[in-house]
């Protein structure tokens, strides 16, 4: 909208359907958000309005709250999701701590989708082959773009923790400082809309699905969660000794009891199926370690007054909102009531049959819809239209003949 019509305080409105619209465009039936397809007011939030530093002509952006007319937060929101879970905790007592890392590929413009994706060349002429992987100098062929994705970052307000090559060809990632879950989600959302931006302006295509280059480690988003004390601020993870409390192991037990549930909220496209079952430290399980990272939940080695859980599933095409929120939910179901983990697990382990996770996006819609928990924590009418939306994405999937079925299969008597 126009700068005066903001300022203006004017409402803008948006059609209730459009929180479920399929990536592909279309969307479920109308009984899944209202037959009548009515308005949701679209509401800024006033600490998360930024004037867009990569643009030349001024504009901002206000990142808002999707909110029924009545002034209550729709149940299909997903940012109305992680508050009403961060406000669970309060209920308690206490505020849940969260960062994000986020892994993402830098590639060249791709403009046949039918052709793989290719690094660009860089500053030295030449495509990267694979070998850059922590490298200090691994960015130099990308400096300029990256040097303007510092200075956006900035002026965004945008804290970074560590940012490195990883290990995939021109795959990079970001840690973001650890805060409030809010706004580290809105921090991830507008850090991966900075990325896409910027790297237009460059010559450069950023991806961030799940897995878009074969025999590569995709990219994730990993999640890592403690939990403080509203009031004095102290990990409740960790004792007066320093010792993991009965809470640190319930959390563990909800997060185990409802990741298989939650796996289509943490991994939501085809695509995301291709990280998890080629692992590459991409584990589809609900296994939890002491600092190993074929775990689902692997907790990092630190003092502790840093103790949290890392949940190492969702992918870097996750929602931030939506996999923080079911991440935090499930731990918080543990904590109430009391769920105790199984025992840890080191070294090589076999996934025991209870924790392992689905591992096609059918299949993970199919747990999600036989789920009460999730009904339960985020509403029936979010979790059916979410796999209402999910379902036409895999139809139109299905819809395609890949490459690989007409090479291998078409010989076939």
């Amino acid at each position: 909208m126009t700068a005066e019509g903001f300022l203006e305080g004017r409402r803008l409105q948006l059609a209730r359907g459009v929180l479920l619209q399929c990536i592909m465009g279309g969307y479920p039936a109308a009984k899944f958000y209202g037959s009548d397809d009515g308005d949701l007011a679209l509401v800024a939030d006033a600490q998360q309005i930024h004037r867009l530093p990569w643009s030349e002509d001024p504009r901002a952006l206000a990142i808002c709250d999707a909110d029924e007319l009545d002034g209550e937060s729709s149940g299909l929101s997903t940012r109305g999701q992680l508050k009403s879970v961060i406000a669970r905790y309060a209920r308690h007592g206490w505020s849940p701590v969260v960062a994000t890392e986020l892994e993402f590929f830098v590639f060249a413009p791709n403009s046949d989708p039918n052709l793989p994706f290719k690094p660009p060349v860089g500053l030295d002429g030449r495509r990267e082959d694979g070998q850059s992987a922590f490298s200090v100098s691994s960015n130099n062929g990308l400096r300029p773009f990256f040097s303007e994705v510092y200075k956006c970052m900035a002026a965004l307000g945008l804290p970074r923790d560590t940012f490195m090559h990883e290990m995939g060809v021109s795959q990079f990632e970001i840690n973001l400082l650890h805060g409030d879950p809010l706004l580290l989600a809105d921090q991830t959302f507008l850090f991966k809309h900075m990325l896409k931006e910027v790297a237009l302006k460059h010559g450069l295509t950023v991806v961030c699905m799940a897995k878009p280059l074969a025999h590569t480690p995709g990219s994730s988003m990993h999640i890592h969660q403690s939990v403080v004390d509203s009031v004095t601020g102290q990990n409740i993870f960790s004792d007066a000794q320093g010792e993991p409390t009965a809470a640190f192991h319930h959390f563990i037990g909800g997060q185990q009891a409802a990741m298989a549930d939650f796996t289509a909220l943490f991994a939501p496209n085809v695509n995301s199926y291709q990280r998890l079952c080629h692992p590459f430290a991409s584990p589809n399980n609900a296994c939890w370690s002491h600092d190993n990272r074929a775990a689902g939940l692997r907790i990092p080695a630190s003092a502790p007054v840093a103790r949290r859980v890392e949940n190492r599933l969702p992918g870097a095409d996750a929602n931030p909102y939506l996999a923080i929120a079911a991440s935090l939910a499930a731990g918080l179901y543990g904590i109430v009531q009391q769920l105790e983990p199984s025992a840890p697990i080191q070294g090589e382990f076999d996934v025991p049959d209870n924790l392992s996770l689905p591992c096609t996006l059918h299949a993970a819609l199919e747990r999600l819809k036989r789920s009460p928990l999730a009904k339960e924590l985020f509403g029936t009418e979010f979790i059916e239209g979410y796999i209402a939306s999910k379902t036409l994405e895999l139809t139109s999937f299905f819809n395609e003949i890949t490459p690989w079925e007409r090479r291998v299969l078409a010989a076939q008597a």
